[in-house]
């Protein structure tokens, strides 16, 4: 793995510009949102709690809520504004019963998933769609097992290299800076797992094809999801309209149909807690969920 990671500042203030319109674009996030709930209908689990990891803006916290009316909710994302959204989401989707005085509300958590903030063992079901890709998935994995108990369920998807080969094949015509975020392939992605102590890893990939009228509408929808491109090589300062029509240009030559496509390359992912870990990490703070429970939901 030699991949080079965006730095999480970025990522958390990219997400946190587009956390008021980012459910006006997220096509995908929706329908690999509603394939990984269809996986997770063919296990037969009971969890006491969920983490929903990279919340976003709720809507698959909602869903989750109803399979496990039961279960306590955790929901974490690294940008604030998008906590705000899945509250204001989750707290319309429940409508009067927020007020009932045992409502099962959630939890909503400001952190990295490389940093959990969060106790050993202490969660059953972690859900995590299209948001480890902004990961080292060495350490991201190594925290999931962390807190998730030993026959707790991580259920997960994440973008591969391929995703966006059309776009990064255009700006490939204009310069040799890295225009489009990279990703980790599926074989870096099982090995983190096993390094992990994941038990019973299974992996496998789907690709997604959007399609659009042009290369500017599609970086627009990607401006407006907080997609942008984080790498650390990326070219500082403002892209001209002539450099823009380039890349345009060049994207045409994937035009078919009358559409431009832009592909996804998506990585779908369980595993099972392993054995159980003791918890011993010096300098560092670890908020048992318990202790959060106590807490009352705003």
């Amino acid at each position: 793995m030699n991949n080079e990671l965006p730095k999480k500042h970025l990522v958390a203030r990219s997400f946190g510009n587009a956390a008021a319109h980012y459910d006006d674009v997220a096509v995908l996030q929706r329908q690999t949102g509603d394939e990984l709930l269809d996986r997770l209908s063919l296990v037969t689990l009971q969890p006491k709690r969920v983490l929903d990891l990279g919340v976003g803006t709720g809507r698959n916290l909602t869903l989750l809520a109803k399979r496990y009316p039961n279960a306590q909710m955790l929901a974490l994302d690294i940008a604030p504004a998008m906590l705000q959204q899945a509250r204001q989401r989750y707290q319309k989707a429940s409508g009067i019963k927020r007020w009932l005085p045992y409502s099962n509300m959630p939890f909503y958590l400001a952190g990295d998933a490389e940093k959990l903030p969060l106790a050993d063992n202490s969660v059953d079901l972690i859900f995590a769609n299209l948001a480890l890709q902004w990961c080292d998935p060495r350490i991201s994995l190594a925290e999931i097992q962390r807190v998730l108990r030993p026959d707790g369920l991580l259920m997960f998807t994440t973008l591969g290299p391929d995703t966006l080969r059309e776009l990064r094949q255009a700006w490939a015509e204009v310069d040799d800076y890295p225009h489009v975020n990279m990703f980790y392939d599926m074989h870096d992605v099982g090995e983190a797992m096993m390094a992990a102590g994941l038990a019973e890893p299974v992996l496998d990939t789907d690709r997604y094809t959007l399609t659009y009228d042009s290369a500017m509408a599609l970086m627009k929808d990607l401006k407006v999801l907080g997609a942008r491109n984080v790498n650390s090589g990326r070219r500082r300062g403002l892209t001209g309209k002539n450099t823009i029509k380039q890349v345009g240009d060049a994207y045409e030559t994937f035009r078919r149909d009358g559409v431009l496509p832009a592909t996804y390359e998506v990585v779908y992912g369980h595993a099972w807690g392993g054995q159980l870990k003791q918890q011993k990490i010096e300098g560092e703070v670890r908020i048992p969920v318990n202790q959060i429970l106590h807490r009352k939901s705003v």
